[in-house]
């Protein structure tokens, strides 16, 4: 009874996967030449560091937030993330360095209650009032990110950035896969919201786009 109670989670925990990535993959772009022009971008955040060494995951997606903007795909950004105590927050972590990039800081704005991908995608549409957005992060992020927004009648894309080049990545991805089950539980069965909601805080936009800073005007920014 055991060996066919296991093997039935196997294989739901396997459907539930296969399945994930086949929801998302129409709306999956792979290169920053594939995006479209579009108003938000949301940077899913992770840890800028993992003991002393830079996190790939992390450098790929700030790196892309970076070329978008410059190549005039995105004109604003909402980023994502956790801010579990003093010395670890996420949002104000990735902002420093779009800061840095001169990205102006009219264009970025910090959601700190990014807990889970679930709050994330949720409160972009709940708190800051954009459902039409791009995502940034890794392939297999990507795949359950867009599912919980379709749950959500959110029109989202997602970009999808390399993961680390000197590794597999397997574990990373083994353990994606039981997040996609908990995901399916969250939306289907338990009806899962956000650990925080609050008053809106509607990114505002407009039809033109913010651009680059000029070589001059970097030179006021700095």
């Amino acid at each position: 009874m055991l060996a066919i109670t296991l093997v039935l989670f196997v294989v739901l925990v396997v459907t539930v996967d296969r399945w994930v990535s086949w929801q998302a993959e129409d709306h999956l772009v792979t290169s920053i030449e594939e995006v479209d022009n579009v108003q938000v971008a949301v940077v899913l955040g992770t840890s800028k560091y993992l003991g002393r060494t830079l996190n790939e995951y992390y450098s790929h997606r700030i790196d892309a937030a970076i070329n978008l903007y410059n190549e005039g795909k995105v004109s604003h950004f909402l980023l994502s993330g956790d801010n579990a105590h003093r010395s670890y927050n996420e949002p104000w972590t990735m902002k420093r360095d779009l800061l840095r990039a001169n990205v102006p800081e009219p264009a970025i704005h910090l959601d700190y209650a990014g807990f889970r991908t679930l709050d994330s995608i949720v409160r972009a549409k709940k708190i800051f009032d954009t459902d039409n957005f791009l995502i940034i992060t890794q392939k297999f992020h990507c795949e359950r990110a867009l599912v919980i927004a379709q749950h959500y009648d959110i029109n989202a894309k997602c970009l999808a950035v390399s993961g680390p080049v000197s590794k597999t990545g397997y574990s990373v991805r083994l353990r994606e896969v039981f997040a996609r089950t908990k995901a399916m539980l969250d939306l289907y069965v338990m009806n899962t919201q956000p650990k925080f909601l609050g008053p809106k805080e509607p990114i505002v936009t407009s039809d033109e786009f913010i651009g680059p800073l000029l070589p001059n005007e970097q030179n006021e920014a700095n």
